[in-house]
């Protein structure tokens, strides 16, 4: 609370979380690569689905309910805060009113005597004022920032359970920017946004009740024109609701042409792309601007519009004083102090008004975030008490009769699809592009629940389980080499949380990239990313293979594993490969068929069915799809002696 009483139109000195807007604030969001998904099925991609979804048209109120359960837990920090505005707008009131006497008594007699008791009382509501607003405001700081971090946490944990096909439909950077700067609307929404309706609402009764109480008709007369204000903001809600949606999608669309711009850089250097580049940021900036100008021109043009409304009723009270103080109805101290309360007066007003359009700007980020909040997981794990109990895996895996449609596809991946792989067995699952065989992983990792047949492990259906257990018995490596910005030992340690120095560094040895690792200036803890030039591609499937090792899980899942390999970084990843593989069951889903010799079945799968099954020798002796795919990466000598009945194929790789 000031020590001073002002007569002008600033805005009072009631609490605030962060400054209030009538406009949202510009995205903060952080740069992050978009993952470019390389599935073969057909299933929703990038390309195919529009750049923003749209949202639903959500009242205010509405987001409002969503959102308020998050405040569980704080809400008795809350009420304190609350507490803390209503006994600084009494201050500001009190203070107010020791100004009026002190006008009428000390000044106006000019006794230095009169002075003293005033003073004393205002300075005591002055430390007094200080206190409560400085505790108000830490801990009202403290408990927005609570709510952001619950609701971020939230939204993350809910984005980390959403299926692929989600993550195609959209742009990761627009994803980034909503668990950023979208979260920050809707904090501005419900904390900020319930403790600055409290504070407005407090300071307007109450010095509309000392207005009142100094001179109910100079009151009466000047509270004629307060529902300007609420005709003001009323008018102006539904243009910057729709100008603060447009600069949340736009400030988004900015955060993804930079994301994904760095993120393939080689591409665009490769490619002469800069001025390229340079335009579509351009194209996605002009927007952003264009959304933020206009909001902020509507900002603008609200605050004026009030500044005029709250001057026209300031001069009325002035012009109404002076005719009361010419006819000797009126002290001079006491219409400086209804000069005063209205000063004060009018900004909660204002503010209230304000709250309404922030409210307003704040549910284009709530449609935002509920579009993720309200996307389903593709699965979930059984009901409490319907659950399996966890058992010592041994890892027979069985696909009976499975058939699959992505979400949004307009055909099935798989139809009638089985297989059987036993423990210490090795199949390979292969075919053209687009025949489905990636499907196959994402099925048995779970990411998907098969439309038709069942999938099981050790006899037991995949949703009967835990997805923690079942993803703890069954281990993938994917055929983008996944890698963590952190050290080497950090990213083979992710296998397994917790593992020791001695197993982390065993697995690098079975990986055969110990020696590598050792070479570095650091060893192990060697800072890499997905972008290193410190290793190779090879290397860095190495790295990714030691993690495996380390996981040392019953079920192996090798989904290309050599993609992206030349023919020597290729034959150096076979043997750690062959180490991974013993003893497990291993399903390898691959175009390279140079393991294929040592495949105990080998599944040919085509428009998502299979096709042919059998050994590498009993398929090509068939001379069917698989011979032919055989031969296609082997030379036509494959396809001669299989047609001339010789039986000879080509050796699996040397030293491998």
């Amino acid at each position: 609370m000031s020590s001073t009483v002002r007569t002008g139109h600033d805005d009072q000195p009631t609490m605030r979380l962060r400054a209030v807007r009538t406009a949202p604030a510009p995205g903060r969001g952080r740069h992050r690569r978009p993952e470019c998904y390389d599935a073969e099925e057909e299933q929703p991609t990038p390309q195919q689905a529009s750049p923003q979804q749209p949202t639903p048209q959500l009242p205010a109120r509405m987001a409002f309910r969503r959102f308020w359960p998050l405040t569980r837990g704080d809400r008795r920090w809350l009420v304190l805060i609350c507490v803390c505005v209503v006994a600084a707008a009494l201050a500001e009131t009190a203070a107010i009113l020791l100004f009026s006497n002190l006008t009428d008594h000390a000044l106006q007699e000019g006794s230095l005597s009169a002075f003293w008791s005033p003073a004393g009382q205002w300075f005591a509501v002055a430390v007094l004022g200080a206190a409560v607003g400085y505790t108000g405001n830490s801990l009202a700081v403290w408990t927005a920032e609570r709510f952001v971090l619950r609701l971020r946490a939230r939204v993350f944990g809910h984005v980390q359970d959403l299926p692929p096909h989600f993550f195609q439909r959209h742009r990761q950077g627009d994803l980034v920017e909503r668990l950023t700067g979208d979260v920050e609307a809707i904090e501005q929404m419900v904390v900020s946004g319930v403790v600055g309706t409290v504070s407005a609402l407090f300071s307007t009764v109450f010095f509309a009740t000392a207005a009142f109480w100094l001179r109910w008709d100079l009151a009466l007369a000047t509270f004629v024109l307060a529902p300007l204000f609420w005709l003001a903001a009323r008018r102006f809600s539904g243009r910057i609701k729709a100008v603060a949606r447009e600069e949340r999608v736009a400030d988004g669309a900015i955060t993804s042409v930079v994301e994904e711009s760095l993120g393939n850089i080689v591409l665009t250097q490769a490619y002469n792309r800069k001025a390229a580049e340079e335009k579509r940021l351009r194209r996605e900036a002009r927007a952003w601007m264009r959304a933020s100008v206009a909001g902020a021109r509507m900002s603008e043009l609200y605050e004026q519009l009030v500044e005029v409304i709250e001057t026209l009723c300031v001069l009325a009270v002035i012009g109404l004083g002076a005719w009361e103080i010419s006819q000797d109805r009126m002290t001079i101290g006491q219409l400086l102090a209804f000069a005063a309360f209205l000063g004060y007066l009018y900004p909660p007003i204002r503010n209230l008004g304000q709250l309404g359009l922030t409210l307003t700007a704040a549910t284009a980020g709530a449609e935002r975030l509920l579009d993720i909040l309200d996307a389903e997981p593709a699965v979930a794990d059984p009901p409490p008490g319907a659950a399996v109990t966890p058992w010592r895996v041994h890892g027979t895996v069985e696909f009976a009769r499975v058939g699959f449609r992505y979400p949004g596809a307009q055909k099935r991946t798989l139809a009638q699809v089985s297989l059987t792989a036993g423990p210490g067995e090795f199949v390979l699952i292969t075919g053209e592009s687009g025949a489905g065989k990636s499907t196959v992983s994402k099925l048995l990792l779970r990411f998907y629940d098969p439309a038709e047949g069942s999938v099981r492990l050790d006899g037991v259906p995949l949703h009967a389980m835990p997805l923690a257990f079942l993803r703890e018995n069954v281990t993938l490596l994917p055929q983008e080499t996944l890698i963590l910005h952190d050290t080497i030992r950090e990213n083979i340690a992710c296998g397994r949380p917790g593992a020791t120095d001695h197993e982390i560094v065993q697995a690098a040895r079975d990986a055969a990239a110990h020696d590598f690792i050792t070479a570095l200036p650091e060893g192990y803890d060697t800072p890499i990313d997905p972008h290193t030039a410190q290793l190779s591609g090879g290397q860095l499937q190495r790295v990714a293979i030691a993690r495996a090792m380390l996981r040392n899980a019953p079920v192996l899942v090798l989904d290309e594993p050599t993609t992206g390999l030349d023919a020597l970084s290729a034959r150096r990843v076979v043997r750690p490969l062959r180490r991974l593989m013993s003893g497990r069951t291993t399903i390898m889903i691959t175009h390279d068929l140079n393991l294929a010799p040592d495949a105990d079945r080998i599944l040919v799968l085509d428009h998502g069915r299979v096709v042919e099954t059998g050994t590498h020798g009993e398929l090509l002796a068939l001379g069917g799809a698989y011979a032919r795919l055989y031969g296609s990466q082997n030379g036509a000598d494959v396809m001669d002696n299989t047609a001339t009945g010789t039986g000879e194929f080509p050796a699996p790789l040397a030293g491998s």
